[in-house]
């Protein structure tokens, strides 16, 4: 057997890794890698390998950066199963669309600089239609369900408490050309537990080799114990300099999250009853898409359920989908809490929104997930005096707030923890998903701890024999 990183490794963005085993090849996601935006097209369009010779895909999750180029996929000649869980088919049903929306945009824009400099104009990845079609390859399959994939290859998706439908990928398999037999897992992206809507994620059994996310591998979160308090305390400032709080936030997760969370401020009187208003379409579709999905909730919002409550809902929050109802946000009068995607300002409503608020300093941007290198989110996480937002540049005088608690991704202490509640052999573990200072370190103390088996960094282009 053997793997090739195709993507996700020593970056964070674009995760494909091919395994190939008993004569099969099976992709493990399929995500668009994100960045400058003619790099990032034309190492989405061109593939490491040929998509018609791909038996299956195995996806761990809905976010772009695990699915996206699924509908690119099929439309070069794939044609067998995506294989997710039910949770993740149905926010695919909708990010993979809006991601399509979000291409014809950036093409458009590559292709007045391409003009310019006369070079030919570039076409987008694939159209909501090829999003539509990849729709139909997708088989669900619910947690602890195993099921044949491939000759000798048994699926179980087990719950990673990420997003909602988020799996790690579990594969019995049996090798038929030594008959060796061993257990291969993908963790995909590991949650932090003790999460405010999801389960905790599950800890793999009996792993004889593993694929495993980096993240935040040299980094630590801030203790989820005061975050509540410090957004109060944001809100509270901003509604006494009359300003707005603009929150760039991933459409999935993250969005529900929050929208929970000040919930729980304003059920607890920790803040004012102001006007929060969550302006994304794809959020908006997101959240009705969770209330569909209990199997994936804790224990505390079943509680909600039941009490005939809706934990994704309060009266003063209003769910924004018509461009008019947007473009009414730029002139409030008083203060509020603008949710926008998306979480990196690569794309989407937030630039509008930073447009016409980020030079003023009674205003907040709070970033509360992670921001990419070379994207205008990390810009202005890192201190930038002046940015470039929708072709012109405007000043930084709004005040920068980061809350990584709200992060979906474990911290370096909790993927350790993770690691160490691991059981079986673990002969070897590649670490993909982080940027190579945080890959490295993680690796270095993963080696620390584990004597028996060696812990790696996973090269992109690279092939390995199991």
């Amino acid at each position: 057997m053997q793997l090739t990183f195709c993507g996700a490794a020593q970056t964070t963005t674009g995760s494909q890794h091919l395994l190939e085993v008993n004569g099969r090849r099976i992709l493990l996601d399929c995500g668009l890698f994100q960045g400058h935006r003619a790099e990032s097209h034309e190492r989405n369009l061109n593939f490491l390998f040929d998509p018609t010779t791909v038996d299956c895909v195995i996806l761990s999750h809905a976010h772009i950066d695990h699915s996206g180029n699924l509908p690119n996929l099929c439309r070069r000649g794939f044609t067998g199963n995506i294989y997710s869980t039910h949770a993740t088919r149905d926010l695919c049903q909708v990010m993979l669309e809006d991601c399509a929306k979000i291409q014809a945009h950036d093409i458009r824009w590559l292709n007045k600089h391409a003009a310019r400099n006369g070079k030919p104009p570039l076409e987008p990845l694939y159209s909501a239609l090829d999003a539509d079609r990849a729709m139909q390859q997708f088989v669900t399959v619910g947690y602890d369900r195993p099921i044949r994939v491939a000759e000798g290859v048994r699926l179980t998706f087990i719950d990673a408490g990420h997003i909602l439908g988020s799996a790690q990928i579990v594969l019995d398999i049996e090798e038929m050309s030594s008959g060796r037999s061993f257990r291969f897992v993908f963790s995909g992206d590991i949650g932090r537990g003790g999460h405010d809507i999801l389960r905790d994620p599950v800890l793999p059994r009996d792993v004889d080799y593993l694929l495993m996310e980096s993240t935040y591998g040299d980094r630590e979160h801030e203790l989820n114990a005061g975050v509540r308090e410090r957004m109060a305390q944001v809100i509270r400032q901003s509604i006494r300099d009359n300003g707005k709080v603009i929150i760039p936030s991933f459409a999935v997760e993250r969005t529900q999250h929050l929208i929970y969370a000040l919930h729980q401020l304003v059920e607890g009187g920790d803040i004012p009853e102001i006007p929060v208003f969550v302006d994304s379409p794809l959020a908006v579709s997101a959240t009705e898409i969770y209330r569909l999905h209990p199997e994936c909730f804790n224990t505390r919002i079943y509680e909600f359920l039941t009490e005939k409550r809706n934990p994704f809902g309060f009266d003063s929050l209003e769910l924004i989908r018509s461009v008019p109802q947007s473009k009414e946000l730029n002139h409030l009068p008083g203060p509020a809490v603008i949710i926008s995607a998306s979480g990196m300002c690569e794309s989407g409503r937030i630039l509008h929104h930073l447009r016409n608020h980020i030079d003023d300093h009674r205003n907040t941007v709070l970033f509360v997930g992670y921001c990419a290198p070379n994207t205008l989110g990390r810009r202005i996480r890192d201190g930038a005096a002046t940015v470039p937002i929708l072709g012109d540049v405007y000043p930084v005088k709004a005040r920068v707030e980061v809350m990584d608690s709200f992060s979906g991704h474990a911290d370096r202490s909790e993927l350790i923890s993770y690691f160490q509640g691991l059981t079986g052999s673990l002969k070897k573990v590649w670490l993909v998903h982080g940027e190579p200072d945080q890959s490295a370190s993680l690796a270095a103390a993963l080696q620390d701890l584990h004597r028996a088996g060696a812990v790696s960094v996973a090269q992109w282009r690279s092939t390995t024999q199991i």
